[in-house]
């Protein structure tokens, strides 16, 4: 079998996942790679042996000797950048978010349908070891039905990826209810077997607000990603525009009736993911969320808090960036590229999450005002759900 032969476009804080799908001899290759940073392309061209170079994606489009693109843009760029893709008959991996607004997302999706080219959405944490773990415990019914989930997203110097870059302007990401939420608001619907009809939320710009600023076109330091300042209130050298919230909370009501949450705070010293379900005989709760971790379950009672739970269950071992997840997720790809069929991500998911994370945030800014998350054509789902047959 030989390997399918993938472009990249956009070569930032992602590039692992095109390190993850540059496999030569094992399924795939990175055969070109695309940046409008001359620079960057210049840096990371030695790291893929990669043939074709250019600061212009529709280069690649135009190209017969490539199987499928990955993009990894900023967030503003890929409804404009996978509908070219797709029109251009390429296999399309989009890192997520889908888009920034709904409006964006349906026309990526209806793109896909009218066009037959397949559409993939990186959600790679439906491939970290702790989601399905957790997903596997609820589908055997160890705590019952379902019927609430919270998630508590403590940022700490994840941050810096954000403050210190352009996705602390909201004309590129909208708000981090959407653009950094969109993981966890994805694992709730996966967890939760539904998607979110009515949100309200409440946050603010409460840490980063007034911390210093680079001016505008002066670069990021050397060791933005290594060094980080502690307290948070210390820290410097913020992206010129800063107009997201740092602080959040969102309540959502799904479809199946389940009730979720979901809080993102950057003031906390650590940096992880806390996931709790209860459900009719029991709840789950992560300690940690990577290789090596707990998930605990309590199914017995009633009492007082145990430590010791009645069951507890290992977060497998995984090698490769974010928990083996990159790995999982381009191996899936690449079976899709070739085959076609359903997948465990999901682009209607994919548009799910980010209209929830987007009615949140208009709610957010409104006061905490109760909206209603914009349906999909039901053409359009069944479509997908079929695996874009």
């Amino acid at each position: 079998m030989e390997d399918l032969r993938i472009g990249v476009i956009g070569l930032g804080l992602r590039t692992s996942l095109a390190l993850s799908a540059h496999r030569p001899g094992k399924g795939s290759v990175v055969a070109a790679l695309c940046d409008s940073d001359p620079a960057v392309l210049k840096r990371q061209a030695g790291r893929f042996e990669a043939e074709i170079l250019t600061e212009d994606y529709r280069e690649l489009l135009d190209r017969k000797d490539l199987d499928a693109v990955i993009v990894m843009t900023p967030d503003d760029t890929h409804e404009r950048i996978a509908v070219a893709a797709l029109e251009a008959g390429k296999a399309v991996y989009l890192e997520k978010p889908l888009h920034i607004t709904v409006e964006g997302c349906d026309n990526i999706l209806r793109t896909a349908k009218r066009t037959g080219t397949r559409l993939y959405v990186g959600h790679n944490m439906r491939h970290m070891g702790v989601v399905r773990l957790m997903r596997d415990i609820i589908q055997k019914g160890v705590i019952g039905e379902p019927k609430t989930i919270w998630v508590r997203h403590f940022v700490s110097y994840g941050g810096d990826y954000y403050f210190k870059d352009w996705h602390a302007d909201r004309t590129r990401t909208t708000g981090l209810l959407l653009q950094k939420a969109a993981h966890d608001l994805d694992v709730i619907h996966w967890l939760a077997g539904g998607y979110t009809t009515r949100v309200n939320a409440l946050g603010d710009l409460m840490l980063y607000g007034d911390l210093p600023r680079r001016e505008p076109g002066t670069p990021r330091p050397d060791n933005w990603l290594k060094e980080f300042e502690w307290p948070p209130t210390e820290r410097k050298n913020l992206h010129h525009v800063v107009d997201v919230e740092d602080v959040s909370v969102m309540n959502m009501r799904l479809d199946n009736g389940i009730i979720a949450a979901y809080q993102q705070c950057h003031f906390s010293p650590d940096y992880v993911r806390n996931y709790t379900v209860i459900g009719t005989e029991g709840r789950l709760e992560n300690f940690g969320d990577g290789p090596g971790d707990t998930v605990k379950v309590w199914n017995t009672g009633p009492s007082s808090y145990r430590d010791d739970c009645d069951i507890a269950y290992q977060v497998p071992d995984a090698k490769g960036s974010h928990g083996g997840a990159d790995t999982g997720i381009i191996g899936e790809f690449n079976r899709f590229v070739r085959e076609g069929g359903v997948t465990d991500t999901s682009p209607v998911a994919a548009r799910m999450s980010v209209a929830a994370g987007y009615m949140a945030t208009m709610s957010l800014r409104d006061g905490g005002m109760p909206y209603d998350v914009p349906p999909l054509d039901p053409e359009l789902i069944a479509y997908f759900d079929r695996g874009q047959v």
